[in-house]
């Protein structure tokens, strides 16, 4: 008896794809809208949902291009969104730096490197010689 190998299902899977990825562009514009407002208890929680969305979507991706491909259209969309997060991950990276800086300047020593600030008799800080003369 001869039977033929079942055809790629490539409707279906598309079918399976597409809501994984409109997830993904979801979360994404979510976590972008976040950001422009500054609510941090929402960024949180939109960064945790895309995590989740991306980690699903790579899977279901990854077993998709392992069983006969996933549709160009889909990898085009799934290229997009992952440029999309790194550019959101380089403006939050950005905008935590800019923070530091601002937190360094407000509150001296309080950052990740301990500030030099002036006392009244001149420079203090680091200088740990006791006001010593060292050749």
């Amino acid at each position: 008896m001869h039977t033929t190998a079942p055809e790629p299902r490539m409707p279906q899977r598309t079918n399976d794809l597409e809501p994984l990825l409109a997830a993904i562009e979801t979360r994404l514009g979510e976590l972008g809208q976040a950001m422009r407002a500054g609510d941090s208890t929402q960024v949180e929680t939109a960064a945790s949902a895309l995590h989740r969305s991306l980690a699903q979507a790579a899977n279901h991706f990854s077993r998709a291009a392992n069983t006969g491909g996933v549709p160009s259209p889909l990898r085009r969309r799934f290229a997009a969104a992952g440029a999309q997060v790194a550019v959101q991950r380089e403006s939050l990276a950005r905008a935590t730096a800019s923070l530091d800086r601002a937190m360094d300047a407000l509150m001296p020593g309080m950052g990740s490197r301990p500030a030099t600030v002036y006392g009244a008799n001149g420079l203090s800080g680091h200088d740990h010689s006791g006001g010593r003369a060292q050749a």
